[in-house]
């Protein structure tokens, strides 16, 4: 059997059809010995499975095992993979109708709140207590618990299975220079913008820069000066942008892109920033682990020079962004039990470790695997337990600061907090103009949603 193939992603956006094959070979591959029911009968025959997720690394590394799922399973599987903007409106339009258009759906952690509260996902639960649709080695247990958190709904029935909990963290591309500079990773956003000053454009270097994801990078900001993106998320949802706090931090964090990152910063995506910061063009960056992780690979400029660190605090804590996405399976789906089966298959213990020995993954969910010295091994950074990192960021996210990201009018925030930023940066507001400007058109956009804050 043809395995699907990809090439640097060249056909992630497209659908494939996977063909079911022997299951010999697939339970072989995959160095399990498959439940007898499935491996005599190919239970999901005729079976045709529509799967879809965002392009971030997993899913991406995921396509080249599916044909082993079908294998297993006598199952095929449409495995689609579009861009995040893309795929947040397939996904949002198709679950609100309650289609039947596809089976397994990422759960995109800023849509949690408004795809589960609608009830547009299935409840779990049903199939975690039945041990004749789970056996006990898929251990659920053996998930973080801050991985999970976001897949429940407030009685905290399970929706999703998590694939990835990334979070946010600093790491210095050149920190070569920082140590010569007789300096360390700042701990503090004070002592951040005092390194920079430091080590800006030192051997040629630009001392910061960050992808323009403010609705992700900025929110630590405000709140380690005290503030919050609302009153009380997630049960009063009046914004809170023109506090005094919105107000020092965004004037903070523009300033320190304006002042010590590369000319147009203010306007970079992801994929720009991760390739300067690749060929050593800036040092300082927030960045996501998985992101932060690339940097170390051996065709990477500034392998050998990488370190990580926290990312900083302010005056009243550090509060590191958190973003868990899972699986799910969406209310009218009308494969619901093969959707499980694939769900179990793409997130077992068995499967992620293959795909961490075989295709280098980070920033897994499983605790076991974290625990795996082969693993710590793996994401070991020029002498720094990276993973550690991850573990005590996620642990951080048992403060509940993340509350704000979830409510379903949090990508309406999401927007504003950009363009509000991004116009402080570019000098086209004040920060305080700014922020009352963002400030007042979420009332107004909440108020005519009919929205009582």
């Amino acid at each position: 059997m043809k395995k699907p193939s990809i090439t640097n992603g060249v056909n992630r956006g497209r659908r494939r059809l996977v063909a079911a094959g022997s299951v010999a070979v697939a339970s072989a591959a995959l160095g399990l010995r498959a439940p007898a029911v499935i491996g005599q009968t190919k239970r999901f025959s005729g079976v045709t499975l529509n799967v879809s997720c965002w392009s971030a690394k997993y899913p991406r590394l995921l396509e080249a095992y599916v044909g082993e799922f079908g294998e297993l399973t006598g199952a095929k599987v449409n495995y689609d993979t579009p861009g995040l903007q893309v795929y947040n409106q397939r996904a949002d339009l198709e679950l609100s109708t309650k289609g039947a258009g596809y089976d397994v759906l990422n759960i995109t952690f800023i849509f949690s709140n408004r795809w589960i509260g609608n009830g547009w996902f299935t409840p779990l639960d049903p199939y975690l207590n039945d041990r004749n649709k789970t056996q006990a080695d898929f251990d659920f247990a053996d998930f973080l618990p801050g991985a999970v958190s976001p897949m429940k709904d407030r009685k905290g029935v399970v929706y999703g299975v998590p694939w990835v909990t990334d979070s946010g963290m600093s790491v210095a591309t050149r920190y070569d220079i920082l140590q010569a500079s007789g300096l360390g990773m700042p701990d503090t956003f004070e002592e951040l913008e005092k390194t920079l000053a430091v080590i800006h454009k030192k051997d040629g270097v630009a001392g910061f820069l960050t992808d323009n994801h403010w609705g992700f990078w900025y929110p630590p900001f405000l709140q380690g000066y005290g503030g919050d993106v609302f009153r009380g998320a997630p049960d009063d949802l009046m914004p809170t942008l023109d506090t005094p706090e919105a107000i020092h931090s965004a004037d903070l964090l523009a300033r320190i892109v304006r002042n010590y990152s590369l000319p147009g910063a203010g306007g970079m995506s992801y994929g720009q920033t991760q390739e300067l910061l690749r060929a050593g063009k800036a040092n300082y960056a927030f960045v996501t682990h998985v992101g932060g992780m690339s940097h170390a690979e051996p065709e990477a400029k500034v392998a050998k020079t990488l370190h990580f660190s926290l990312y900083p605090r302010g005056p009243k804590g550090r509060f590191p962004g958190i973003a868990s996405h899972g699986w799910g399976i969406p209310a009218g789906s009308k494969n619901k039990d093969a959707a499980w089966e694939f769900i179990k298959w793409a997130t077992s213990k068995t499967l992620i470790t293959r795909m961490v020995r075989e295709k280098h993954l980070g920033s897994v969910t499983r605790r076991s695997i974290y625990d795996a010295p082969e693993y710590r091994k793996l994401i070991n950074v020029n002498g720094q337990d990276t993973g550690q990192i991850v573990l005590d960021t996620i642990k951080l996210g048992e403060q509940g600061h993340m509350k704000y990201r979830t409510p379903p009018v949090y990508p309406q925030v999401n927007v504003q907090l950009n363009q509000a930023i991004g116009r402080i940066i570019s000098g086209q507001m004040s920060a305080k103009e700014s922020m009352t400007q963002a400030q007042t058109s979420l009332i107004a956009d909440f108020r005519r949603a009919g929205m009582k804050i």
